[in-house]
């Protein structure tokens, strides 16, 4: 039976699904996350939400929100295995604006002040200012 995937005379790979470009390049830690968020809407490919298994070509942009920081990247190499980060971060170049922007909403987000845990169950005064404020 044949692969799936093409290769070209230098036995490069020229096309690969998206779902396992992203767990090699290690943007996931398992291909069925990289799934999930691919079906989630969290990934987008040349500027449109895609499928797990569209195929991806170098040189493709990708648009991918983790948590709450969101990056676009450019594909530079593809590879069906997974390797160690420094080898990851090979098969792809965030871009200059992605870099700018994700680095503005972090100080964004540094500069809110934080609503931190309260230190306790209130005490009957605490319960007091409560009921008050609510009007209970």
């Amino acid at each position: 039976m044949a692969k799936s995937t093409s290769l070209d005379k230098n036995n490069e790979l020229r096309r690969l699904r998206l779902d396992k470009w992203l767990w090699a390049a290690r943007f996931y830690k398992t291909r069925s996350l990289a799934k999930q968020a691919i079906d989630g809407g969290k990934v987008y490919c040349e500027g449109s939400r895609c499928k797990p298994g569209k195929e991806v070509e170098v040189d493709m942009k990708v648009r991918l929100r983790q948590g709450f920081d969101e990056k676009t990247v450019t594909i530079k190499a593809l590879s069906e295995q997974r390797r160690g980060a420094p080898e990851a971060q090979l098969l792809y170049e965030e871009t200059e604006e992605s870099i700018k922007e994700r680095l503005e909403l972090a100080a964004q987000r540094k500069a809110q002040p934080s609503l931190g845990p309260s230190a306790g169950k209130p005490n009957k005064k605490d319960r007091r200012l409560i009921h008050r404020f609510k009007q209970i």
